[in-house]
């Protein structure tokens, strides 16, 4: 019992991805690994298991202690504007392209921050856009394209 008196969010977030993230790497063990040139099935998800655990992990030794350690309120503000720019990006991707979806995604998400402006989150889309336009269609050739009304 002594465990769950020091069980607050932050650990429990924690734990969450350290078991998520565990149970993501067995999953995807189970597919063909390939390697980092010629990608297997399974080579992502062991990837972003990994990754998932190993933030749990260190989530978990700096959490802060005891049960009140975190009183805050939620930022539904961010969170709402989170899932709206990843909700724009899968509706945008599929029927406006690469671009629109990553300017919409990146701003709406951008505007989640109570600091950020506008401007300051137009800018930020935009500078996202010739980056992920010179990654994703330039340098690795994305089969999204760039723009693609109504496709």
């Amino acid at each position: 019992m002594n465990f769950l008196r020091h069980l607050n969010r932050d650990r429990l977030g924690a734990l969450l991805l350290i078991l998520i993230g565990s149970g993501v790497v067995v999953q995807g063990t189970g597919y063909r690994m390939g390697t980092l040139t010629h990608m297997g099935a399974g080579y992502m998800p062991v990837v972003y298991g990994t990754l998932m655990t190993c933030i749990g992990i260190v989530l978990g030794v700096t959490a802060q202690r005891g049960p009140d350690a975190v009183r805050r309120k939620a930022e539904w503000r961010g969170w709402f504007c989170i899932v709206g720019g990843v909700a724009a990006f899968v509706v945008l991707g599929h029927w406006g392209g690469l671009a629109p979806a990553t300017f919409a995604a990146v701003f709406i998400s951008a505007l989640g921050d109570r600091h950020n402006s506008l401007r300051d989150a137009a800018l930020l889309a935009l500078l996202m856009v010739v980056a992920g336009t010179l990654i994703f269609n330039v340098g690795l050739h994305l089969q999204l394209p760039l723009f693609g009304w109504g496709v």
